[in-house]
């Protein structure tokens, strides 16, 4: 999707919430102007008869409290009352979910493996395994992550790598079939795939593959995005596990960031991931034997995704389609908190809200599909009540609900209608301990506790944007952009690549492998410069319309006298306006 269409589809499909955030930043800076003339004069109307009062600006305070007393007040509180309820509900879930990751840490609990791992003296006892590689214009990562695949130390007969290339880009095309070709040359069993008809982005990708003839001798399939670098032991840390479980449908490992300290986005994302996994995909997959899969870092039996019904094209979100329909289908999942797989963090603002966007709008369509499926389904009335309640409901369409709702709608409300005043320990004292947890998993983070917490207020926008746009359909539903990567490289790939140059010799080896005309054209590709775009800040007109609303309601809040309200206010205003002005990250080219 080029530049000028996401700036269409922008207005268009997105415009609503942005033109609510006008009217109420409009009507809030009016009634800070009659508020500051009122509180200049000290003014109380309270005492005073209505015929008694003099002047246009003190008809229009009367009215105000009028207006703010018979009609604000009363929703203001009835809404705020009921965020209040949801924000306990999912602070006891997210809760019990620390105390479940604390069990397992004492209890020193982790998946084992059944039997014996394969006799290593005989590779025909070795599985089948399928490594499937999706990318679409992966200029800067198909390299490494091609490497990396052809790296897995699993029998070479034993297990064939695809390549499964959507790229649009005709020469990057031919870079990618030379990088395989080379390799294939090596003695690796891998195959380069394009599709010229790209439809159904990644599903359809990973469906087209799996209908290949082949596919058929191989009882495994691993899926590794185009940025992810495995270990070469994933493989025999993660295949073995389905040995004496034959109801063992995916095994998922753990990502790791090779830039989580590029930047203080990728800091504060990391916070929020190594939760993800340490927490909620530990703690699910241990007592429930459950989880969203990550979509990339697994092993799936190739059966259970045959009998779940495939890849699917229906949502954004075909990793967590085929989990949960292999969930409904009886299939158990496991999760290995100790492997882990090395990946890339968006490191620009405007790729990371592109990509929580779709993080959350897909989950709403995906509840919408398969409701139906859910209350028919064969599994029991608990795995039933998690899934509704508690994967779908709670997790992903309460939370940004009122994360978005009490934060940055009610709380700034709030500053104008004294009746719907927030609490301390709702406003400060909870969200902080519940952030405390959050940085737990990643102790080094502990200085970005105040940060994470004011920005994960900031990106309720987004979620709370792309939620309603899932689950009522909306155009911006289903946009899809491939996830930008800056194809950054950590140590073991520094020295991984010393090692292979140190062994190849250079350009010997490359001559035997392609002719001088193929050599000319590999190096004339590789060497072509892609034309350098000037980076450039963006500007986001929803985060700034809260910062002015957020800002606006600080400025309130010091005629009340108020503490911790005016700081919180103040600084979540600042938050949204160094977002909304793009200078949180690197900037997009």
């Amino acid at each position: 999707m080029g530049e000028e269409e996401e700036e269409e589809v922008e207005p268009r499909n997105r415009g609503r919430l942005y033109r609510f955030l006008r009217v109420l930043l409009v009507i809030s800076v009016l009634a800070l102007a009659v508020e500051v003339v009122a509180h200049l004069k000290q003014w109380n109307l309270n005492l005073i008869n209505p015929w008694e009062v003099q002047g246009l600006v003190q008809w229009s305070y009367l009215a105000w409290l009028t207006f703010r007393g018979d009609f604000m007040a009363p929703f203001v509180i009835k809404l705020s009352n009921f965020c209040v309820v949801l924000f306990m509900i999912q602070s006891v879930d997210r809760l019990l979910l620390c105390i479940g990751c604390f069990w397992i840490k004492y209890k020193k609990l982790k998946p084992v493996i059944k039997e014996e791992a394969n006799d290593v003296e005989d590779p025909s006892n070795f599985p089948m395994v399928l490594v499937q590689i999706p990318m679409c214009n992966e200029r800067e990562v198909y390299e490494q992550s091609i490497s990396a695949a052809c790296q897995l130390d699993w029998p070479k007969d034993r297990f064939l790598i695809q390549v499964l290339d959507d790229s649009d880009d005709e020469n990057l095309q031919n870079l990618i079939g030379n990088v395989v070709s080379s390799w294939k040359q090596r003695g690796v069993n891998i195959v380069y795939r394009h599709r010229f008809i790209r439809t159904g982005y990644k599903a359809g990708n990973l469906k087209s593959a799996m209908a290949c003839d082949y596919v058929k001798d191989y009882e495994f399939v691993t899926i590794l995005d185009a940025d992810f670098q495995p270990n070469p032991d994933f493989l025999k840390q993660t295949v073995p596990h389905f040995k004496g479980n034959p109801d063992l449908g995916l095994v998922q490992a753990r990502w790791s960031f090779v830039n989580k300290d590029e930047n203080l986005l990728t800091r504060l994302q990391n916070i929020n991931l190594c939760f993800h996994f340490e927490v909620e995909q530990q703690v699910n997959g241990m007592f429930l034997n459950f989880f969203g899969f990550n979509g990339t870092a697994g092993v799936w039996r190739i059966k259970a995704l045959e009998e779940s019904g495939g890849w699917l094209e229906r949502t954004t979100v075909e990793d967590m389609d085929i989990a949960v329909r292999a969930h409904l289908n009886g299939w158990k999942f496991i999760f290995l908190n100790d492997v882990r797989v090395l990946c890339e963090l968006p490191e620009s603002y405007e790729t990371y809200k592109k990509q929580q966007h779709r993080w959350h709008s897909g989950p709403m369509q995906l509840f919408r599909l398969c409701l139906p499926a859910i209350l028919t389904s064969k599994i029991s009335i608990g795995k039933k009540a998690n899934l509704i309640l508690l994967f779908f409901l709670l997790r992903k369409l309460i939370l940004p609900f009122y994360s978005f709702t009490l934060f940055c709608v009610i709380l700034p409300l709030s500053m104008f209608v004294p009746e719907a005043e927030l609490p301390m320990w709702v406003v400060c004292y909870i969200p902080s301990f519940m952030s405390l947890l959050n940085v737990l998993p990643a102790p080094k983070y502990f200085p970005f506790l105040i940060p994470f917490l004011l920005f994960e207020n900031t990106m309720s926008v987004t979620k709370f944007n792309a939620m309603v746009s899932g689950l009522f359909q909306l155009g911006s539903a289903y946009e899809w952009v491939v996830t930008k990567k800056t194809g950054r490289s950590s140590d073991s790939d520094l020295l991984a690549l010393a090692e292979r140059e140190s062994l190849n010799s250079s350009q010997e080896k490359i001559q035997r492998r392609l002719s001088d005309s193929g050599l000319e054209m590999f190096k004339r590709l590789e060497e072509q410069e892609v034309p350098k775009i000037k980076k450039r800040n963006r500007v986001y007109k929803k985060e700034l319309a809260l910062a002015f609303l957020l800002i606006t309601a600080a400025a309130r809040s010091l005629l009340s006298a108020h503490g911790l309200h005016f700081y919180f206010l103040l600084f979540q205003g600042l938050s949204f306006l160094v977002v909304g002005l793009d200078l949180i990250g690197e900037q997009v080219s």
